[in-house]
């Protein structure tokens, strides 16, 4: 029987250290081929290039297993994967792991998580994983523990259509951790914040900063289960319409 294919990207570029963790397990399951960033690209969301050319280029970073750079977008990987270097279909797209987490309404901003959304547009099993450490020397041995067994589960089992999970785990040790929990998006908000700044020509300029506040505190969403040491695994749609609030709008008879 042969290996299912794996696409492998992310947004943090192809150097990434947790793009090699999530390599590593992906080749011990099947055939990989990685098709990931030239150069890091958080909070890129679901962009993708269309005034400039995508290049591609074959890179060498892991070793014999199939790689390209690309000098797009993470949702640019996919794209040029399932229709220009891909011969089929893969059998699943798996996108990381994320330095920060991806949790609650970070998955509106994530490039991670943008490639696995479009992955899940082609009906593709799709997963995005990240680990709520924003340290280049982070621990991704309990993460990459976490994804064999989500990976492994998703390829054997009915995957739901046109849906994706978002996939968070928190900085701890894997003995820490208390396991996985299926739960729904939290409502989270970063609350924006920018810090001014003046060059040496006295012009101002602003960095983007904040802080991530939950504001409802419920038990059953992602940041809970983070902030009770479970791994948060979110199932994902691109369908962003307002079902519940139909009926109501249909009141205004326009």
């Amino acid at each position: 029987m042969s290996k299912p294919l794996i696409l492998v990207t992310n947004d943090d570029g192809i150097t990434a250290p947790g793009l090699k963790a999530l390599v590593e397990v992906a080749s011990d399951i099947g055939e990989v081929i990685v098709i990931a960033p030239d150069s890091p690209q958080s909070g890129m969301g679901h962009a993708i290039t269309v005034n400039n050319p995508i290049r591609i280029d074959k890179s060498e970073v892991f070793g014999t297993i199939q790689a390209y750079t690309c000098s797009g977008t993470p949702v640019d990987c996919v794209k040029v994967g399932i229709f220009q270097l891909l011969k089929q279909k893969p059998d699943l797209i798996i996108s990381g792991i994320n330095h920060g987490s991806n949790a609650a309404t970070n998955v509106i901003y994530s490039g991670t998580m943008s490639a696995a959304v479009e992955g899940s547009m082609e009906n593709i099993p799709s997963i995005g994983f990240s680990l709520d450490d924003f340290s280049h020397e982070a621990d991704f041995e309990p993460t990459q523990h976490f994804a064999r067994i989500i990976i492994e589960k998703a390829l054997k089992s009915d995957f739901p259509n046109n849906v994706c999970l978002n996939v968070n785990v928190p900085k701890l040790s894997l003995n820490e951790l208390k396991g996985i929990k299926i739960c729904r998006q939290a409502m989270a908000f970063w609350e924006d914040r920018f810090d001014e700044r003046e060059d040496p020509l006295g012009k101002k300029y602003y960095w983007l900063t904040g802080k991530f506040k939950d504001q409802e505190g419920a038990d059953d969403t992602d940041m809970a289960a983070l902030k009770n040491g479970y791994v948060s695994v979110v199932p994902v749609q691109f369908d962003m319409t307002a079902h519940h609030t139909i009926s109501r709008l249909n009141q205004w008879k326009m």
